[in-house]
């Protein structure tokens, strides 16, 4: 029976990471293309917030050898990255059997998305039964470390309720849950933006443009894209 499961591997030797270390704030999906002609796959990188910023931290990435601007939609910016190294290259002595990572990565498995941030991946992946799911964290726990956050069968999970999770950095996070707690959400409110921002040592207009951002990833997971065009009719 096949399984999916959401789960996060921590290794700096991962793609991308040291963008996200850069710029925690973008909330970086990514999603891998197919290897062109031998080469290293290609990268549709979808970032959230702080655009400038990331493509400084692409400019200064050893991984990115390219990359280019292929959409804009509203927050959103979608970029094709061009990897400079391949799988060998990237990982190099930090994993003990290069020959065994690959071949996990050639496995039947499908990847639903990948969220990157400051030192690992965090994914949802399906895999085609159990032992092919053993094998994989097994071996991310030989190598770097394998948290798992939710395993479940296929069918359990193909209901309207499972989602990948909204695009919350862990700013947002923890201002969504700092403000929450401190009554900012009440009405009438119990703290003002300024008294949370204060709480959390940040401005209260970086407060305001996280809890927007926020806000509207909640909204956007809770509801599918196309109720809210129904809704705004």
């Amino acid at each position: 029976m096949s399984l999916v499961a959401e789960y996060k591997v921590g290794c700096r030797h991962l793609p991308l990471v040291d963008v996200a270390a850069a710029v925690p704030d973008a909330a970086l999906r990514v999603d891998v293309g197919q290897p062109n002609q031998g080469g290293p796959p290609p990268f549709a990188v979808r970032a959230a917030a702080e655009f400038e910023a990331v493509e400084r931290a692409f400019d200064e990435s050893a991984f990115v050898s390219e990359y280019s601007v292929v959409g804009r939609t509203g927050d959103i910016r979608r970029y094709a990255v061009t990897p400079a190294f391949t799988m060998t290259e990237q990982f190099g002595d930090a994993v003990d059997d290069l020959a065994r990572l690959k071949t996990l990565a050639a496995n039947e498995s499908v990847v639903d998305y990948i969220r990157v941030v400051a030192d690992g991946w965090v994914q949802k992946r399906r895999f085609a039964d159990r032992d092919a799911f053993d094998e994989y964290c097994a071996f991310w726990r030989e190598n770097a470390s394998f948290s798992l956050h939710r395993l479940a069968t296929d069918d359990a999970d193909a209901t309207p309720a499972a989602t990948t999770g909204p695009d919350l950095t862990d700013r947002q996070r923890e201002a969504l849950r700092t403000a929450h707690e401190m009554g900012y959400f009440e009405v009438p409110r119990g703290a003002s933006l300024s008294e949370v921002a204060e709480e959390l040592g940040i401005s209260p207009p970086s407060l305001s443009e996280r809890l927007r951002r926020g806000s509207a990833a909640l909204v956007e997971d809770a509801i599918p894209v196309g109720h809210l065009k129904a809704l705004t009719r």
